[in-house]
């Protein structure tokens, strides 16, 4: 079973959608004994990484989340809550990924929010499988995680060039919406589900 962190501050009904279409059994908890027992565990988030850390500091979750031992994906602002820290707010965050997220400097090669498509760099590890780089997926965030050690793909928005995902041992992130990113995304989630 897959568990799908619900803590106020995710879009559930597309990720909801994408596990649907790969037949998956998923259920939507903020109850921490339901996702230490799952398979697979989801940090789904938008808006705010302030806001969100605020929501899982209320919730109690924080813990809870980083003594998980199964595989863990967080995506878009749920792998920004999984950085050291973030700008926005500014928040510490769960400090499980060696990253600090900061805001794009807008541009004109670089308008903010980054918005749509855009092509993955540098893939590195299971998550990727069957991929060459190069591949187009979906962004939505005026916030990234900058380059690190946990830095498993990247991306480039105008000059900056950004962590498009992280890995840390069982944890996972991607900035991109593999929910929304077509066959490539639907791939990423396939490998994270074989995991």
């Amino acid at each position: 079973m897959i568990a799908i962190i619900d803590y106020g501050c995710g879009n559930l009904r597309s990720v909801e959608n994408a596990l649907g279409r790969l037949g998956c059994e998923y259920r939507l908890t903020a109850d921490p004994a339901v996702f230490a027992a799952a398979d697979k565990v989801l940090l789904p988030g938008v808006g705010s990484a302030k806001a969100a850390m605020d929501r899982l500091r209320e919730l109690g979750l924080c813990e809870s989340i980083r003594s998980l031992r199964r595989p863990v994906l967080g995506i878009c602002v749920g792998m920004q809550v999984m950085c050291r820290d973030s700008e926005e707010g500014p928040t510490d965050g769960l400090d499980i990924f060696d990253a600090h997220v900061r805001k794009f400097d807008p541009s004109p090669e670089a308008k903010v929010p980054h918005m749509g498509w855009n092509r993955l760099g540098n893939l590195d590890g299971k998550l990727f499988k069957g991929m060459k780089g190069g591949e187009y997926v979906y962004f939505v965030h005026s916030y990234y995680a900058g380059l690190c050690q946990d830095t498993v793909a990247t991306c480039r928005h105008g000059g900056k060039l950004f962590s498009a995902a992280l890995r840390y041992e069982n944890f996972y992130g991607t900035q991109f919406h593999p929910e929304k990113s077509g066959e490539v995304g639907e791939t990423v989630l396939k490998n994270f589900l074989a995991l």
